[in-house]
This record gives C-alpha cells, sequence and structure tokens, in this order.
C-alpha cells in the first residue's frame, strides 16, 4: 500500500482497527502515535497524515494487539492526474479483469470501457464483479499501488456499436489491436508530436469479427499489432497501454 486512500467524509474520523488500511499502517508499516503516512483523498488531493492517536486494542477472537487511528491531513498536492488515454476492452474473464483492471489504473489509463464483442464469451458480461463493486476495488488498488489518489472512471457496454457511440469524436488518435488485418505496428503509429487524447481497443481472447473491423475502420481507428504474438486480453492491454503511454512520453 503505497498510500493510504480516504473518502472525504472519512477525513476526521477514527480509522477503525479492522480497516484493512488501519491494518497495513500496524502490521506492515508498525505506526503509532506521531507518526506519519502518505494519505490522499480519493480524487482529490495527496499529502500526509499524522497519527494524533494509535488507540490500542485486544483482538477478542485472536488475542492480538491492534490498532485504531485518530490522524489528520495535510494536502499538499493534487495527486497524480490520470494520462489522456481511454482503453476500450472485450470482456474478459473475470480472473484476468481483475489484474487487467489494477495495472491499467497503476499506469494512470483515464478511462475503461468494458465491452461485449461478437466474438467474446456471453456469460463474462453476467459477471457479479462489477455489480458486486469488486471491479471499482480493482482500479482503487492499481491506483494505491502508483501511490495516486485518480481513478479511472470504468464504463460498460452491450456491444461494440453502442461503446464506439458513446466515445465518438474527432480529435482523439484511435487504435485498435488486430492480428489478422493490421495496417502497421502500434509502435510506429502512435503519433509522440500529439499530445491529443489516445483511444485503444483490444478485443476479447478471439479478436474483433471482420464486421468489428470494419465498424472500428469506420470510426476512425487504425488496425494495428504488436508483433506475431498473440497475448490474452490482460497481456496485450498492458503492454499496448505501456507503448502508448511511453511514445507520448508519459513514462520518462
Amino acid at each position: 500500500m503505497n498510500i493510504c486512500l480516504f473518502k472525504p467524509e472519512e477525513i476526521n474520523k477514527t480509522l477503525d482497527s479492522r480497516d484493512e488500511r488501519a491494518i497495513h499502517l500496524n502490521r506492515v508499516l508498525h505506526k503509532r502515535t506521531g507518526d506519519t503516512f502518505s494519505a490522499g483523498i480519493i480524487g482529490g488531493k495527496a499529502g500526509t497524515a499524522t497519527i494524533t492517536n494509535a488507540i490500542e486494542k485486544t483482538n477478542e477472537k485472536t488475542g492480538k494487539i491492534e490498532y485504531a487511528y485518530d490522524f489528520t491531513f495535510t494536502p499538499e498536492s493534487d495527486g497524480k492526474e490520470l494520462l489522456p488515454l481511454v482503453m476500450i476492452i472485450g470482456f474478459p474473464r473475470p480472473i484476468q479483469l481483475k489484474r487487467l483492471l489494477r495495472d491499467v489504473a497503476a499506469l494512470g489509463v483515464c478511462e475503461v470501457h468494458l465491452t461485449g464483442t461478437e466474438l467474446g464469451e456471453k456469460s463474462y458480461m453476467q459477471s457479479t464483479l462489477v455489480e458486486r463493486g469488486a471491479a471499482y476495488q480493482m482500479l482503487l488498488d492499481g491506483t494505491v499501488q502508483a501511490a495516486s489518489t485518480h481513478v479511472p472512471e470504468l464504463f460498460l457496454h452491450s456491444t461494440l456499436t453502442e461503446c464506439l457511440d458513446s466515445l465518438e469524436d474527432n480529435t482523439s488518435q484511435k487504435y485498435a489491436l488486430d492480428n489478422i488485418r493490421p495496417e502497421n505496428s502500434l509502435q510506429n503509429l502512435v503519433n509522440i508530436a500529439s499530445k491529443s487524447r489516445v483511444v485503444a481497443a483490444i478485443g476479447s481472447e478471439r479478436g474483433w469479427t471482420d464486421k468489428e473491423r470494419d465498424l472500428l475502420s469506420s470510426r476512425g481507428f487504425t488496425l494495428c499489432s504488436m508483433g506475431k504474438r498473440v497475448m490474452r486480453t490482460e497481456t496485450a492491454a498492458t503492454v499496448s497501454a505501456s507503448i502508448i503511454l511511453s511514445s507520448l512520453g508519459f513514462l520518462c
């Protein structure tokens, strides 16, 4: 946990000893009264928290000593802003989705659009991962990993057409990964001189259909590849995001 993130209403409240943040402060960082730690408000300021009172408690079940924490927060910066990269991703397997969301959030992607595709497994879209908030938790975990306060926005779409309709614009660079009809490599295509927003589309495990390729092309996307190897959706998403952000100068 490289930063402890709080909702605005949590800043002036005692951090319960059972909260995972308190457990981390106690067991990993060994924080006590007077100590400080990196903290931030979700979607807002980052700064330093000072522990004003480490309240010792005994866990009735385990007999172990735990701590609740009173603290003050001093904002110091606006946090690490999200980067101008939007990712369209065909629904992967739920276990892959967890890792994918954590990794792209750590990289600083500003939006993630999960969409159904013609070759995608329809049952993946019925996963309770999103409904129960686990997807947001993965984005939050990635944000914490990056010591950031800004969490990427998450959108869900039933079809690729619906997804593209929601993103219609004429200013972004648009790329769709495809091993079947690539026009060039992603590395060669990213316009490093431009700081405009980039939209990158990654299909589900079985890729795009010809109909989807034509749709993407008609909406201004350039079909491109990342070499001859076929990657999992989660791997392709992380690698393509890294290539794009590095080409734009954000990973220097």
